[in-house]
């Protein structure tokens, strides 16, 4: 609809550990209450900060095809007007109480995002508000949402195919596998009307299973009745809009071989140039579990850093891929490893055969003590980064709070982290990361698929459906000219890339 990006979420837990207190800094205050409506509302104090975040985070998930327009024009329009304010005026607003807002739709999920002065609070609360409780749809901003529609490519890249078809082939079918999880058709688009959004905003977008972050210096209290009695009106829900459990918990192994002979590599996104892909999905450990610490370990000396195995061999060592990865992918669907490589056409089966070599050398082996202290030193680094800001940790503490994770979750998963020995890893490393446990899907160009290699992943050709990547586009419809961070909810492990 609008310019999209897919939204990164994630998904799993930040797999960063930021770096141990100061012992005179106390820990965050924070408090949460469940409205009558349904909203749970989490408080967090930060003392002397010049501007408050809010991140709401409602869920949407596409389980019912008929629904997949609507939703996507839904997000397109949301915030561009109410039944109070044109879209102008909600942007002329906005500037009054120096704020900043945006929308971002996940696997799962509709989030709103505002940023905004710390005396804006209540008068950002009461443009929220509006938004949710007297939306406006007008003609006018459905067709330039639907014009936009009909200039975006519709079809799916190979990438996103890919990944769908590893999927289905792993878990079965679901949503995440389906068409009513992707781009909406065309025509349906176009032809829906804005009472089409209105009733759909009426059952979607709903306090019932939906929760909001505030990040502000007001003390926790004043913030939760503020936001209780501006919100107090909004009613309604759930909406059922949330992804049932894959079929099984872990998915079954297997080869998935996706070519497009005779396809136009120009109408394939990511295809344009012959890339071959590799993407596996294998066994994940979830976030709360209490063995996901040396799982995540064990992930990020796989392939969650440049210097990882995955890329020292594959990219490296043999010059198969300039893409590598290795991430946790989490929802509410279930949790999975996924290791995804790009390279020059041809290579698809080589690419597999490394990624192999590799699965079954951690399996077996397990890592050197330098690797695990490697692992351990980057993840305690890289949040001093990605949550460095008050935007991200606002969109952290979404991210727990959607997950139903407490919100001092980190500073205890630090501390687990630091107690994990080499010996742990390795265990965790044979039990998830065996390469007889993945499935292994490989794509190769059409004008390169009469030489793909026949590796040991090689198998009959297996058409993936024509749908999206888990991560849906993201839209910004919202007069803001930025876009609020992406909520780092418990969902996708950074690294992981879509």
């Amino acid at each position: 609809m609008t310019r999209a990006r897919t939204a990164v979420l994630p998904t799993g837990v930040p797999p960063t550990l930021p770096p141990p207190a100061p012992p005179s800094t106390a820990p965050r205050t924070t408090l949460s209450a469940v409205l009558p409506t349904g909203l749970r509302v989490l408080a967090a104090h930060a003392p002397a900060a010049p501007l408050a975040e809010l991140r709401l985070v409602i869920p949407y998930a596409r389980t019912e095809p008929g629904l997949a327009a609507a939703q996507e024009l839904l997000a397109a329009c949301l915030g561009t007007g109410s039944r109070d304010r044109t879209r102008q005026g909600i942007a002329d607003r906005a500037a009054d109480l120096g704020a900043e807002l945006s929308t971002v739709v996940t696997a799962e999920s509709l989030i709103l995002s505002v940023s905004v002065l710390a005396p804006g609070l209540p008068g950002a609360l009461d443009l929220l508000a509006e938004l949710l409780l007297r939306p406006r749809y007008e003609e006018g901003e459905v067709a330039l949402a639907q014009r936009r529609a009909a200039a975006a490519p519709r079809a799916p890249a190979p990438r996103v195919r890919l990944r769908r078809a590893a999927l289905a082939h792993g878990f079965g079918p679901h949503p995440l596998t389906s068409e009513s999880g992707g781009a909406a058709p065309l025509l349906d688009v176009v032809s829906l009307v804005p009472d089409d959004l209105l009733a759909l905003h009426a059952r979607a977008v709903v306090p019932g299973g939906s929760s909001l972050v505030v990040l502000a210096g007001e003390e926790p209290d004043a913030v939760l009745r503020l936001a209780g009695e501006r919100l107090a009106p909004w009613s309604g829900g759930p909406s059922g809009l949330t992804l049932p459990s894959f079929a099984r918990a872990v998915p079954r192994p297997g080869a998935v071989e996706l070519t497009e002979p005779g396809m136009s590599e120009a109408g394939w996104g990511d295809a344009v140039g012959g890339q071959s892909l590799v993407l596996t999905v294998g066994p994940g450990v979830p976030t709360a579990d209490p063995l996901h610490a040396p799982f995540h370990l064990a992930q990020l000396l796989l392939g969650g850093y440049a210097s990882a195995r995955l890329a020292r061999q594959v990219r490296d060592r043999h010059g198969l891929a300039y893409d590598v990865s290795a991430g946790l992918r989490e929802n509410g669907a279930g949790s999975w490893l996924e290791i995804a490589c790009a390279g020059a056409p041809g290579g698809a089966g080589r690419i597999a055969a490394e990624i192999t070599r590799c699965l079954r050398d951690l399996a077996e082996d397990g890592p050197s003590r330098a690797e695990v202290d490697r692992a351990r030193a980057y993840a305690a680094g890289f949040t001093r980064f990605a949550l460095a800001t008050r935007a991200e940790e606002a969109s952290a503490l979404a991210g727990f709070a959607a997950a139903g994770l407490e919100p001092d979750w980190l500073d205890g998963y630090r501390d687990r982290l630091a107690a994990v020995t080499p010996e742990q890893v390795a265990e965790a490393a044979a039990r998830h990361l065996a390469q007889d446990r993945a499935v292994v899907a490989t794509y190769e160009p059409g004008s390169t698929a009469a030489v793909v290699p026949r590796g040991p992943y090689a198998s009959a050709p297996t058409a993936a459906p024509a749908h999206t990547s888990p991560r849906l586009p993201a839209h910004t419809p919202a007069p803001a000219a930025k876009r609020a961070p992406t909520p780092a909810v418990p969902r996708d492990q950074k690294g992981a890339h879509p």
